[in-house]
């Protein structure tokens, strides 16, 4: 025998039947949900047209203390997470010299120091200061980049840095960027470190070289090779200042420690009045959670020691060095020209630089 199915032929509460009559009859306290035609036409928070004016009390409340100020003009923050600075152009030089001598060092290569020297030199010489960039490299990647063939040439810094009897005016060259003049050097410069052991005085060389040539520029670059070595060891001699690129990469921070020892020896021991300049951040990318991480790892450790100015990656700069010329001529208008041309507004602006 087939069983009913559920609810059939089973009797009805007619009492129960009457009162879900009477509920469904009865309106709810409950909103009911609307339907999607009405919800058509009831407007979003959105598109509801303007925000009401806030209460006056709220106002009051907020003069008194009682409620949090909201600040309408909060400070707009750099990647450096400190208030974004902008440096008016310095006022124009009536005469030059004497020179201030900055030394572009890092142990480490591939941070920038070839570039920022070709660039902060450029934009240095866009607001009429008179710049000499010395390549003090063997890869002479600082003359390539501005158009010289360093290779073909019978004079370089080498020459002057192991041979008598010459002088550095014979070694200078001008480059198209008004302004800016190169000594350049090629691979015997490798050939200088060894053959200048034995020599008096070895790490005061440079600064003899450099000596003649102060009166004549405002400021003087050093572009240092990646190494620790005796010709590095000239070039802090020599200088007034240390700037240190840096790739925002973490074993690029690893080796700045060693280089600040070196630097404090140095200041010890050959030349008391050297002193760090600034960190620059290099190679930026803000879409990277390790860029920003590095630069906030160095600010914390370094402070106002590290520059505003931060230069990101980009490809124009690798264009410009094949153009042989400077960012600030090769695409005068992009940002990384900008960014060079801030840095050379504050390095002037701290007294870095004339």
């Amino acid at each position: 025998m087939r069983s009913e199915p559920s609810g059939v032929g089973q009797p009805v509460n007619e009492e129960s039947h009457e009162t879900m009559e009477t509920s469904e009859s009865m309106p709810s306290s409950v909103p009911s949900q609307p339907s999607r035609e009405q919800a058509r036409d009831v407007p979003s928070a959105r598109t509801a047209g303007p925000v009401a004016p806030r209460a006056p009390a709220a106002e009051a409340g907020e003069r008194d203390g009682t409620l949090p100020v909201r600040v309408a003009d909060a400070p707009v923050l750099g990647p450096t997470g400190r208030p974004l600075q902008v440096f008016a152009d310095p006022e124009p030089l009536s005469s030059h010299g004497p020179a201030r001598i900055i030394a572009m060092c890092n142990q480490k290569g591939g941070v920038g120091k070839t570039t920022t020297t070709i660039n902060l030199g450029a934009a240095l010489a866009e607001l009429g200061r008179k710049v000499l960039v010395i390549d003090f490299d063997p890869q002479g990647a600082l003359s390539v980049g501005l158009g010289v063939n360093a290779q073909e040439l019978d004079l370089t810094i080498y020459n002057l840095l192991v041979e008598r009897g010459h002088e550095i005016h014979d070694v200078i060259a001008h480059t198209s960027t008004p302004g800016l003049d190169l000594v350049p050097a090629n691979i015997d410069l490798s050939a200088a470190e060894v053959q200048l052991v034995g020599e008096v005085a070895r790490e005061q060389v440079l600064a003899r070289v450099l000596r003649p040539v102060l009166d004549e520029y405002d400021v003087i670059l050093i572009d240092c090779q990646p190494s620790l070595g005796l010709l590095t060891v000239n070039a802090l001699t020599a200088a007034h200042g240390v700037l240190i690129p840096l790739e925002c990469e973490f074993f690029a921070m690893r080796g700045v420690a060693l280089l600040i020892d070196t630097i404090d020896k140095i200041t010890d021991r050959l030349n008391p009045r050297l002193k760090v300049d600034g960190i620059l951040a290099t190679m930026y990318d803000s879409r990277t959670l390790h860029s920003r991480e590095v630069v906030r790892s160095v600010v914390d450790h370094f402070g106002d020691q590290v520059f505003e100015t931060v230069i990101s990656r980009t490809v124009k700069f690798p264009d410009a060095t094949l153009a042989a010329e400077p960012i600030t001529t090769y695409s005068s208008d992009h940002s990384g020209a900008n960014a060079y041309r801030q840095l050379a507004r504050e390095l002037i602006a701290r007294g870095d630089a004339a």
